[in-house]
């Protein structure tokens, strides 16, 4: 059988997967292979994903971003979710979730993996409830076969809700909002119905050698995380926490790398803490976390009260922050809420990967900000983190190509724009010098991810086109005219 990243890492081998990514982020490939074998960072890449570019995901690395897409049983289809695929990848996400729970999920799942060229992670659990009537009928062994099933078509990580343990459901009694993990909560009413425990808990040991096989990432699911800031980091949370930590070895015992999930709403002054606490429960396995939310006002804008708390997490050492769109907590995103998410998290991952003094992370910030005091239109855009969305904001009231030229833009006018009465004043033969520039990209330590454009993945195994029911179809990411 085939070693997983974590078996040939500790080893002491450097794998195909460990170069690449080594490359990408600009690191020693032996500090890489140390990273992940000693469980600090993980590469999920399972032996049957063709078309994968690997990705690393840890503390000491550039912040990933993972986004969310999938069907449901009002919307959605397969040539819909493949546009959300390519829209994800296009604009930066680093590894995709497929959380559908509608119809079809097998032929979407593995069209995903085939056309993916970054990591695909599931919950398997969504798929298996699709199979009975209601939770209390789901068994161990239709949760076995599910998780074997996907594991052998190729997804790289799961996230597996094992730590919901039937002691703990007492705990979240007295919240404001209950259990809002929809795996959580399915397994809370299977443990109800049942008075037993967790299944996914007392096969966790079954499920460490499905993932080994396949070399399967656990994304070790908070079932119980808060989802509103009066129930964070309370007994419930901390309580399956512990039980994660314990899971954590488990599954490293097994050779099975491993990352775990964080909670959904934090206020801001809790985000540190809870980070610090995670790392040192489950011994720094990479943290991942969805936002946090900073505030529960604002529905319709929660990519920007998540992202808040995403930079924060983020600066705190979380290794992968999960997207949110704006359309949290109101309905499935489209498109337009994928790639508005994913400019809200990229902007919390290089954020902190600039805090964080990451090598040559600024570098980008430096090379966008000269080129905005040159007023180099056309630099500007190429740098920016969505050349489409720059460009289209600025010729919506200066669209002439003489204009690309101009000193000025519609916000402050020729004769009020600081930054050319600045440079008049450096080149009128004052005291002041004239500043220089010259940061050179190509040279950047920085990752990657660092840099840009976003989407740098290694696309060249992906195809082009696919045929559905009969028609050739070419999946398009979003962008403005």
């Amino acid at each position: 059988m085939a070693q997983t990243q974590l078996q040939r890492a500790g080893d002491g081998e450097i794998t195909d997967a460990i170069e690449r990514v080594a490359e990408r982020e600009n690191r020693d490939p032996e500090f890489v292979r140390e990273q992940v074998a000693e469980g600090q960072a993980v590469i999920p890449a399972n032996h049957n994903h063709e078309s994968l570019d690997p990705t690393i995901i840890g503390r000491e690395f550039a912040t990933k971003v993972n986004a969310n897409i999938g069907n449901s049983e009002e919307s959605s289809d397969l040539g819909t979710e493949l546009e959300k695929l390519k829209t994800a990848v296009h604009y930066g996400a680093d590894t995709v979730m497929d959380l559908s729970t509608g119809s079809d999920l097998d032929r979407i799942r593995s069209t995903h993996i085939a056309h993916s060229a970054v990591p695909i992670g599931t919950v398997p659990i969504y798929e298996a409830i699709t199979h009975v009537d209601e939770p209390a009928d789901l068994t161990p062994d239709l949760l076995l076969d599910v998780i074997e099933k996907q594991a052998e078509q190729g997804v790289d990580y799961m996230t597996v809700h094992a730590g919901v343990r039937k002691e703990h459901l007492p705990l979240t009694d007295g919240r404001k909002t209950g259990i809002v993990s929809r795996g959580g909560s399915i397994l809370a009413q299977w443990i109800e119905a049942h008075d037993a425990e967790n299944p996914l808990y007392t096969h966790f040991e079954e499920i460490c050698e499905i993932f080994a096989e396949h070399d399967v990432t656990f994304s070790l699911g908070d079932g119980l995380r808060p989802g509103s800031l009066a129930d964070a980091s309370d007994e419930a949370q901390f309580a399956e926490l512990d039980t994660l930590g314990e899971l954590t070895r488990t599954a490293w015992d097994h050779g099975v790398q491993v990352m775990v999930e964080g909670p959904g709403h934090v206020p801001m002054d809790e985000i540190a803490d809870n980070v610090r606490r995670q790392q040192e429960v489950c011994g720094g396995a990479p943290f991942y976390v969805l936002g946090p939310l900073v505030t529960d006002v604002a529905p319709g804008y929660d990519h920007i009260t998540s992202a808040i708390g995403a930079t924060e997490a983020a600066r705190a050492g979380a290794a992968m922050l999960c997207y949110v769109t704006p359309k949290e907590h109101l309905g499935l995103p489209d498109k337009e809420d994928v790639r508005d998410g994913l400019a809200a998290y990229r902007i919390a991952a290089h954020a902190a990967d600039v805090a964080n003094g990451l090598p040559g992370a600024r570098d980008w910030d430096d090379a966008v900000s000269e080129a905005r005091y040159e007023f180099d239109w056309r630099e500007q855009f190429d740098l920016a983190l969505d050349p489409q969305r720059a460009k289209t904001y600025h010729d919506q009231t200066l669209p002439g190509d003489n204009y690309k030229e101009a000193r000025f833009c519609s916000m402050c006018g020729v004769e009020f724009c600081s930054m050319r009465i600045d440079q008049d004043a450096r080149t009128g033969g004052g005291e002041m010098e004239t500043l220089e520039s010259g940061t050179d990209l190509a040279d950047s330590e920085a990752a990657e991810v660092n840099q840009p454009p976003v989407g740098t993945h290694d696309t060249s195994g992906v195809p082009d086109e696919i045929e559905i029911d009969g028609v050739t179809f070419t999946p398009e990411c979003h962008a403005d005219d």
